[in-house]
């Protein structure tokens, strides 16, 4: 079921216990999506496929002969807004597993929502009909004087690397800033 460059981190499988009226079900953590499986009775199986970019929570229940994982994952698309919201619940996994399923879902969870924020303002911005223009000058950080030549390209690169690491600047904000300076050489 995995796709070329695809790595499975993390899987947990349903302890028999909870399995005695249907067949086994597997939920596998990957590095580009959530993975769930459901044997059929008599043979075959049923995937649930959910990428990471969609998750929007994953909860744990740990219980005493077993653990619950519940994803709810947006339908959308590829928009960041609109569509409606799925669950998923994959009951009775054996609770080591489960947490480090939980763990793996909890970390794209965090890494995708503040990318779905910005991308859910762009697109606010875009549908309002707003304009938002700018000029070299905007991402600049001397005067302009020292604006010429590709040493001063390679200095205000290196400034605004800077402040995405000291966390003054955003990913998205780096980005635009990276490829201004880049059209002007």
């Amino acid at each position: 079921m995995l796709v070329p460059n695809e790595v499975a981190k993390c899987y947990a499988v349903q302890r028999r216990l909870f399995a005695l009226l249907h067949r086994r079900v597997m939920v596998a953590a990957t590095s580009g999506r959530l993975i769930g499986i459901s044997r059929g009775l008599i043979g075959g199986f049923t995937p649930v496929d959910i990428r990471w970019q969609d998750v929007k929570t994953a909860n744990v229940k740990a219980g005493i002969f077993g653990s619950d994982i519940t994803i709810t994952a947006l339908t959308q698309p590829d928009l960041a807004s609109g569509g409606t919201v799925r669950t998923f619940q994959f009951t009775g996994l054996r609770k080591a597993d489960a947490q480090a399923v939980y763990r793996a879902c909890q970390a794209q969870e965090q890494a995708w929502r503040e990318k779905r924020r910005l991308r859910e303002l762009e697109e606010l911005r875009a549908k309002s009909g707003g304009f938002q223009a700018s000029s070299p000058r905007d991402v600049s950080f001397g005067n302009d004087e020292s604006n010429s030549g590709k040493g001063d390209l390679t200095s205000r690169l290196k400034r605004a690397k800077e402040m995405l690491d000291s966390g003054l600047i955003s990913d998205s904000e780096y980005e635009t800033i990276k490829a201004k300076v880049i059209s002007e050489i």
